[in-house]
């Protein structure tokens, strides 16, 4: 799940991290308010999306009055940002972080995510700042430094000297920068984090450190222990699939082929999605029930599906283990004549009871063509739409 930014500041500031005053306004009322309360004379007013570009695409502003301030972000709030991160519907910014400017003299680097390949949490940082860390790594590998996050939350005392080194940090300095990596760890572990990133982190002219910037992303599967940060979900930043898709457990992307695609399995799912490509199709979502199915789940998928105004057929691929072939049969026979489905829908099906549940869905006299295998299914998938 993503934070919106003065979310992820709100976190940083409790573990001590050097945040500039800020406010967070939704209405002309409340932009007032934050403008008296911070006593600001100039200021600077970002868009609060799920995406980044924000800048790019007019979303970050500044005021050089209180009257300026409060007119640019009257005009940001219930912006509509489309970029290559939002897709072409965009998403809408319901509200807007009011905070004071920095005199800035330097941009750095510092974030923590899961390593994948070491299978551990590591500490990223770099002396050049305010871009993309995926180009300064592929463009200045050199500038990146990592840096081990025991599970424990800490970074162990000469991996911070060499960071503060790394860093060209000095003095007083140093030991605020160590201070806020420490920090950043703690935060990342504590609040089961994938992604923690402050770009730019940045030295004022006095010297100062602040994080002007911050991105959180916290693993899903652990929102049950981090009631504090499930609450700060933001349903406006999805689509209404994708809402739909959380209130019944299931996982959903949007992406923009035309063929639905109905899976138990991420690994099944991506396989499906591989093999309608190779046959010349395109996948209109990932979309995985999960291994223990129920027809609820299976009715709420298809619901989903046919949302898609795009979708001209619909692959279902099932593996029956925790539930078995029969029983998903029954689901798929259900939802078809509920949504009164008109599309070609191509089921293939494997498993326990998978002799019950294709008689199931031959009985049923509805036109669903059954499959012998995945690549049966995705063949058939492609083939039917090349007929329409």
């Amino acid at each position: 799940m993503n934070l919106h930014e003065y979310q992820a500041k709100e976190i940083l500031q409790e573990y001590g991290i050097p945040i500039p005053p800020f406010g967070v306004a939704s209405n002309t009322r409340e932009i007032q308010k934050v403008i008296k309360d911070l006593n600001l004379t100039e200021g600077v007013v970002k868009i609060q999306v799920h995406a980044g570009g924000r800048g790019k695409a007019g979303g970050v502003k500044f005021g050089k009055t209180p009257e300026e301030i409060f007119s640019v972000a009257e005009h940001l709030i219930g912006m509509k940002m489309v970029n290559n991160q939002t897709g072409p519907q965009g998403v809408v910014a319901h509200k807007v972080i009011i905070s004071k400017p920095i005199d800035i003299k330097k941009e750095y680097y510092i974030g923590a995510i899961i390593d994948r390949e070491q299978a551990q949490p590591v500490l990223i940082a770099s002396p050049e700042g305010g871009m993309e860390i995926e180009e300064i790594a592929e463009k200045h590998p050199e500038k990146i430094l990592k840096l081990p996050i025991e599970l424990s939350g800490h970074i162990r005392p000469y991996r911070l000297v060499r960071l503060a080194n790394f860093m060209g940090w000095q003095g007083k300095q140093a030991q605020v920068g160590m201070k806020l990596a420490s920090a950043i760890a703690a935060a990342f572990i504590k609040n089961d984090a994938s992604l923690l990133e402050i770009n730019p982190l940045v030295e004022d002219m006095q010297g100062d450190i602040w994080a002007l910037d911050a991105k959180i992303s916290v693993d899903d599967n652990a929102l049950f222990r981090q009631p504090h940060i499930a609450s700060c979900y933001d349903p406006s930043q999805e689509s209404k699939s994708e809402v739909d898709a959380k209130e019944f457990d299931l996982a959903y992307v949007a992406l923009d082929g035309n063929i639905g695609c109905m899976v138990n399995g991420a690994g099944l799912a991506m396989a499906t999605m591989d093999l309608i490509y190779h046959y010349g199709g395109k996948p209109a979502n990932f979309l995985d029930v999960g291994g223990g199915a129920s027809k609820e789940k299976v009715s709420a998928g298809f619901r989903i599906i046919l949302e898609d105004p795009q979708v001209k057929a619909i692959l279902v691929n099932i593996f029956g283990g925790i539930m078995n072939c029969a029983t998903l049969a029954e689901g798929i026979i259900d939802a078809a004549r509920e949504f009164s489905i008109t599309v070609p829908l191509i089921v293939r099906m494997e498993g326990t009871n998978v002799e019950v549940g294709k008689r199931l869905l031959k009985e049923s006299k509805l036109p669903i063509t059954t499959a012998d295998s995945l690549s049966d299914a995705a063949e058939k998938a492609v083939a039917v739409l090349s007929l329409k």
